[in-house]
């Protein structure tokens, strides 16, 4: 059987006591970060003409900071060995060629810290859950986890509207068998309303941010003309945020239940690899492309594919489906104006259709030949 991990997300309600101490803890971590990351910087630059010297290089530890910062011992000492093996991951990333340098932290960063279970240290236990340092803390567990799950980790986080969350990381046993693939529907993206699926169905996405906007620029001005750092600029900056994490949330809800829809529905799911950031920039249509959460939901559906044996199937983005005929492939300019794609075979059909079916079969032509 091979192992799975499943993360679940709940609310946390800590006390003041606890709070200050959790706090403390996102203080510790960044500064760790960034002592460690502030020395590796320094042996970079001295060495990086020589990298093999400086591949056998001893980096820091917290552990050499905790002599010298008293207080880092206040807080989990396993939170503090996290940000060492993020700093670590960063830099290797770094040196593949998969990301950037790595960046300092600062207090603006997103708040967060990781722990690791060790001897029974983090527990749920009748709507409380025992963590490090904190011993009980109140949460909202709004989902069970099943009993085969053995937690792995969690990370307390901070939303930018001031409520705590935690994260916990799981891991199970399961035999997943490859599901013989029956039912396959294809997807094309639509700018307004998520997808248009090859059967004609449309996913009809409630644009939230769009409808939240008037609201948001209202209250946005609000927060402008406040002294920031005051208490009123802080309260107002809540106010903002709130209305943020609320069209978050609302979208994230409404991409998991069609995610959900699909994969009980079909075997495979066959979408276009979509530059979203490009695709964004050049047609100039931003806000629609941040609002749908098409790369979020294509994450969804691949992770609840999976669980099941099932597949995504991404064909490559310069295949034309749009200009394509779905009826006798013959392909013919299709400018953003014209929404109906007509054809001198006779085919008259909606673009997105059209498009979303030629979407299909080159997903069940890909499956054919892998």
């Amino acid at each position: 059987m091979a192992k799975q991990n499943k993360a679940y997300k709940f609310r946390l309600y800590p006390t003041e006591e606890q709070e200050l101490v959790i706090r403390k803890t996102f203080g510790c971590v960044r500064f760790v970060y960034n002592k460690m990351l502030d020395e590796r910087k320094a042996t970079y630059e001295l060495l990086k003409e020589d990298k093999e010297v400086l591949k056998k290089v001893k980096h820091p530890t917290p552990a050499k900071y905790k002599r010298e910062f008293e207080w880092l011992k206040e807080v989990d000492s396993l939170s503090l060995a996290n940000a060492q093996l993020n700093l670590d991951k960063a830099y290797k990333a770094f040196f593949k060629g998969n990301g950037k340098f790595p960046k300092f932290k600062s207090k603006r960063h997103k708040q967060s810290y990781t722990t690791n279970v060790v001897n029974g240290n983090i527990q749920l236990l009748d709507s409380h859950i025992k963590l490090p340092k904190l011993k009980m803390v109140k949460i909202k567990q709004h989902r069970t986890i099943p009993s085969e799950c053995i937690i792995k980790s969690c990370t307390i986080s901070l939303s930018s509207s001031g409520k705590y969350y935690i994260s916990i990381l799981t891991e199970y046993e399961k035999e997943i068998e490859s599901k013989k693939i029956e039912s396959v529907v294809g997807l094309d993206f639509a700018m307004n309303g998520l997808f248009v699926d090859s059967e004609g169905k449309k996913a009809n996405y409630p644009k939230f941010y769009r409808q939240m906007l008037d609201k948001l620029a209202q209250e946005q001005r609000k927060l402008s003309r406040k002294k920031k750092g005051s208490s009123n600029w802080n309260k107002q900056r809540i106010r903002v945020a709130r209305i943020q994490e609320k069209v978050a949330n609302q979208r994230k809800n409404f991409l998991h239940h069609k995610s959900k829809e699909l994969v009980s529905n079909y075997d495979a799911v066959i979408i276009e690899d979509l530059d979203m950031k490009g695709m964004s920039q050049a047609l100039k249509f931003g806000k629609s492309v941040a609002d749908n959460g098409w790369g979020m939901f294509t994450s969804f559906l691949k992770y609840k594919l999976n669980e099941q044996g099932k597949q995504l199937v991404k064909i490559d983005k310069w295949f034309p489906s749009t200009k394509t005929c779905s009826c006798c492939g013959n392909t013919q300019p299709m400018p953003m104006n014209l929404r109906s794609y007509i054809c001198s075979c006779g085919l008259h059909l909606d673009r997105d259709v059209n498009a979303a079916i030629n979407i299909k079969k080159e997903g069940i032509r890909l499956l054919a030949i892998a």
